[in-house]
């Protein structure tokens, strides 16, 4: 096996044996770094240190990504002027804090057939929200809703 120091330089290509008896000299492990190469590559080092180091790494990664948080808004059809804009100010804050919106708009009895009417809602409510979020996913029917999915426009 490749035996490389606890300094990073290369002791060369030697017994297993003689890798053990170096890293127990140095009072140090002898860890397998990479096992499919030809020959295998060995580190001498202290393995609670790189276990601890590894574990620390994850724990940062962890710390900076963001969960992604999908808000919801129903409307119907026939939604009045004010409760628009009720929804669409809402909207605009979940999409400004970046949160992705779910829009759904739910069809009652005979407004089913009439689709355009909940066509146009939705198109109006994607204009209006233009300066803050993108279409994520384009409305699609599921059973009597119509579902629009928007996520915030990136920084």
């Amino acid at each position: 096996m490749r035996v490389i120091g606890e300094k990073g330089e290369q002791l060369g290509v030697l017994t297993t044996a003689e890798g053990i008896r170096r890293a127990e000299e140095a009072g140090l492990d002898l860890v397998e770094v990479a096992g499919q190469v030809d020959p295998p590559v060995c580190r001498i080092m202290n393995f609670g240190k790189y276990v601890y180091g590894q574990e620390k790494k994850k724990r940062e990664a962890r710390k900076r990504q963001k969960t992604v948080v999908i808000k919801e808004i129903k409307i119907r059809p026939k939604i009045e002027e004010h409760d628009y804009q009720v929804k669409l100010k809402n909207s605009k804050r979940f999409l400004s804090h970046q949160d992705k919106v779910k829009v759904t708009l739910m069809f009652r009895g005979r407004e089913a057939s009439h689709q355009e009417f909940g066509q146009k809602i939705l198109d109006r409510l994607v204009s209006d929200c233009e300066e803050v979020g993108v279409v994520e996913k384009p409305a699609f029917r599921e059973g009597r809703n119509m579902i629009l999915y928007l996520a915030p426009k990136p920084r």
